[in-house]
């Protein structure tokens, strides 16, 4: 018997302003450069499998237990290793103790925010930033100021005069965050000197820093500094994670901080596999060294697939901001170009890349940037698809004006 009430409907009783329902997912575009995907290439399959057979036949009985009965924080050599991995660009400074692992960093975000945020509070972010950090502190009711960048990271000079503004107004914010080494989407390394000067800059004025490290293992032009944490781990905290250095799909990231933090976040997080957090240790103990240098490899391949196909398609129509590491290209336009003019027409092309005002604290002042992952198409599709964007961008805009050395008006 049908039981279903043709006149009830729970959509009616949704709480206001929700969004509306994402489509069915139907599989990815055919040149897909958004979102932060891996290198489907280096994802070390019978690695895996091995560190899962080898951790599951030494502790997989604990898994009869939430936590594995090893208490909230996380596996424990995970946050060992952790705690080594930091500690080889700053000896000494972290032990597991300060490690709490989270199921991705999106989740630190959020328990970043539940303790030192509440509605109406004023936080700074850099200009151009990651969405997910964005879009959650705009969740949380919060006021956001941009901090201004340049090639090297956030300006500290156009910083400062940001805080002294706010203090000569009677506001302090509540952290500063940033992606100091391979910044989201920009790609820059924060020199020492500049972190030495925000460290400076927090003890002065009296903001926490929140430091977001996800791509720091993907550097490959330079040794990155020490992390802010470790230059002054009283003012900062830190979060950091598996999702590019290993896979996306598998959940797995930490944060980095004074137990007084540490242990109110253990409040509020959700579990996180189990299973997923004792293969990252397993096979990261033993193959850490070889599996970031075949992945670093492979991305500065495909980087310069890219930037080469920009340069080729694109010419001096853009520039391009070439990163030191990571998975990302920012790609300036001339200031009369909107990219979201072509954001469905290169869709419907089979196109997706990230429009800029999704990841600027302005989005009008990013609507001539875009945001395009290197990392999961191969080299042909990047060529292919670039080659694609630059006829969906002349279509639109009239850039670029010149493709292979040929002109578009004669196409």
């Amino acid at each position: 018997m049908n039981t279903r009430d043709s006149n009830f409907s729970l959509e009616d009783h949704l709480v206001a302003g929700l969004p509306q329902p994402e489509g069915r997912f139907s599989g990815y575009p055919k040149y897909n450069f958004i979102g932060g995907h891996n290198d489907p290439g280096c994802i070390p399959s019978d690695g895996l499998a091995a560190a899962a057979v080898s951790v599951l036949e030494r502790d997989g009985k604990a898994l009869a237990m939430y936590g594995l009965g090893l208490g909230g924080a996380g596996y424990p050599p995970l946050r060992e290793f952790v705690a080594r991995k930091l500690s080889r660009r700053s000896p000494g400074v972290v032990s597991a103790d300060d490690v709490l692992i989270t199921s991705g960093s999106s989740q630190g975000v959020d328990l970043v925010n539940r303790l030192l945020v509440s509605k109406g509070d004023t936080v700074i972010i850099e200009e151009y930033a990651w969405a997910g950090a964005l879009n959650r502190a705009r969740a949380a009711g919060v006021e956001i100021v941009g901090a201004p960048l340049d090639a090297g990271g956030i300006r500290m000079d156009a910083l400062e005069a940001k805080l002294a503004d706010l203090q000569g107004r009677g506001i302090t914010p509540k952290y500063i965050y940033t992606v100091p080494t391979i910044q989201n989407p920009t790609g820059s390394v924060l020199s020492l000197e500049r972190r030495l000067q925000l460290i400076d800059l927090s003890r002065r004025f009296n903001v926490p820093i929140f430091e977001d490290e996800c791509y720091a293992d993907l550097t490959w032009t330079m040794d990155a500094p020490p992390t802010l944490y470790a230059l002054a781990p009283s003012q900062v905290v830190h979060i950091g994670s598996f999702s590019k250095s290993l896979s996306p799909a598998l959940r797995v990231a930490y944060v980095v901080a004074d137990w007084a933090i540490l242990g109110r976040m253990l409040n509020f997080r959700t579990e996180v596999g189990a299973l997923d957090q004792m293969i990252v240790s397993e096979f990261f103990t033993s193959h850490y060294d070889s599996h970031m240098a075949t992945l670093t490899k492979s991305l500065q391949n495909k980087l310069t697939v890219m930037t080469e196909a920009l340069e080729k398609e694109f010419g001096t129509s853009v520039e391009i901001w070439k990163p030191e590491g990571g998975i990302f290209v920012w790609v300036q336009f001339p200031d009369h170009i909107d990219v979201r003019s072509f954001t469905a027409s290169g869709q419907e092309a089979g196109i997706a890349f990230n429009p800029g005002p999704e990841w600027t604290t302005s989005p009008e002042d990013g609507k001539n940037f875009m945001r395009l992952c290197f990392a999961l198409p191969d080299e042909e599709t990047i060529r292919n698809g670039i080659a694609e964007l630059a006829r969906v961008c002349f279509e639109a805009t009239g850039l670029p004006p010149r493709s292979s050395n040929k002109s578009r008006a004669t196409d």
